[in-house]
């Protein structure tokens, strides 16, 4: 049987707990991931990449969710989420070392792949943890500081990973392996983290969950699961074909390389600083859904400025995309985690179905995008716009219908 009580409202350990989610989601997950963009440039030089076959490999970490989301969800449902979140780590360091020792196209893309099979399983299971030990304002709060943990993360890894850590690791190989070494040592304290017994029952409740089929099952059959999942796939691949592009198409248009990569990291330190105040407005509206829905009408409109501004009123344009961000992430997470029918059992499976279909767009996004540049730079910008607008219609689709998860 599950646990009929929550863990107490006391209990020192979920603090422990969200404040290692949050270095996890910002050094094993963000941070390297968004080393790439940065470093595409110095790596394309060396292994002799075009434009379109960069963004082939920035779409593959989202291909690469696709079959590795939707599983880390429904494992976590079934052996527990503390399980799943010290193997996923240890295997993204290992793995993630790998793409330093790329000399081709071909091993940079295997090597981009079986490393984001391990990095995609942990951003879903790290939201599942907040829905167990948290509820009401606090769960915002807890998904906030998880999504505050990502913007710091992709904020520190696009400032620090080409201007500072390459050339101080000698290469673009050096820092993939420290990245790496991050991982592999963030896997311990999942590993070695000391709990009760009630605590400990909490986290390794596998063991009574339904099996993996039923799991799957049954959160298929939930509409809202398919509507969130449809409203991320859209905005999420408008912002994963932004992110990936802007650090080249600013080189392109004559930013100066340090001021290009900034531009990137400018765009997730807006996200870092909104994030809380953006969480706290969304409870002062009567319904997450009003929130959602200004939040991607103004992160819509800054990725379809990129499109037509030129000089640094490109900044309008990253900064109103970037100020709801993450924001709207922790709402969005908050409400997926909420859907009725979902319940404590299934979190982790309609996680993972969410985040597998918000993996299609950021997989066709890149190249699609990427490939409109020979119609002129800013084209890829108007796609990526309107892939958003339309997340917003989507979001129209979902009623206001929550229910709180019982453990």
């Amino acid at each position: 049987m599950f646990l009929s009580s929550p863990v107490p409202s006391t209990s020192p350990v979920r603090w422990i707990l969200i404040g290692l989610a949050c270095l996890t989601a910002a050094l094993a997950v963000a941070a390297p991931t968004m080393a790439l963009p940065v470093l595409f440039a110095e790596i394309a030089d060396d292994l002799n990449l075009t434009l379109v076959q960069v963004g082939t490999v920035w779409g593959l970490i989202s291909f690469a969710g696709l079959f590795a989301g939707l599983a880390g969800g429904m494992l976590a449902d079934r052996f527990g989420t503390k399980r799943a979140l010290s193997v996923a780590c240890l295997a993204l360091g290992i793995l993630g070392a790998t793409r330093g020792l790329s000399n081709s196209l071909a091993t940079m893309s295997l090597t981009v792949f079986i490393t984001s099979l391990a990095s995609t399983t942990i951003p879903g299971n790290l939201h599942k943890l907040c829905a167990y030990w948290f509820s009401g304002r606090a769960l915002v709060m807890a998904n906030a500081v998880v999504s505050a943990g990502m913007a710091l993360g992709f904020m520190t890894g696009a400032f620090v990973s080409a201007s500072f850590l390459s050339p101080w690791l000698g290469s673009w190989r050096g820092v993939l392996f420290f990245y790496g070494a991050v991982a592999v040592l963030l896997s311990i304290p999942w590993f070695l983290l000391p709990l009760s017994e009630e605590e400990h029952a909490r986290l390794y409740q596998g063991h009574s969950t339904p099996s993996l089929r039923g799991a799957l099952g049954h959160v298929i059959g939930i509409r809202d699961v398919w509507v969130l999942g449809m409203a991320l796939l859209l905005l999420g691949g408008g912002v994963q074909g932004m992110l990936g592009y802007l650090p080249l198409y600013l080189r392109s248009v004559g930013w100066a390389a340090e001021h290009a990569d900034s531009a990137l990291s400018g765009f997730h330190a807006i996200s870092l600083l909104a994030v809380f105040p953006m969480v706290w407005l969304s409870s002062r509206l009567r319904s997450k859904k009003q929130f959602l829905v200004a939040a991607t009408v103004v992160l819509a409109t800054g990725i379809s400025l990129l499109s037509v501004l030129d000089g640094m009123a490109i900044w309008l344009g990253i900064i109103l995309a970037g100020v709801v961000r993450d924001g709207y992430m922790a709402v969005f997470m908050t409400s997926s985690s909420q859907v009725r029918g979902v319940g404590a059992a299934f979190t982790g499976t309609a996680l993972g179905l969410i985040m597998t279909l918000s993996r299609v767009g950021a997989l066709l996004a890149p190249p699609i995008g990427n490939s409109l540049a020979v119609y002129g730079p800013r084209t890829p910008f108007i796609l990526w716009g309107a892939m958003a607008f339309l997340g917003l219609v989507v979001v129209f689709l979902k009623p206001e219908r929550t229910e709180r998860i019982q453990l």
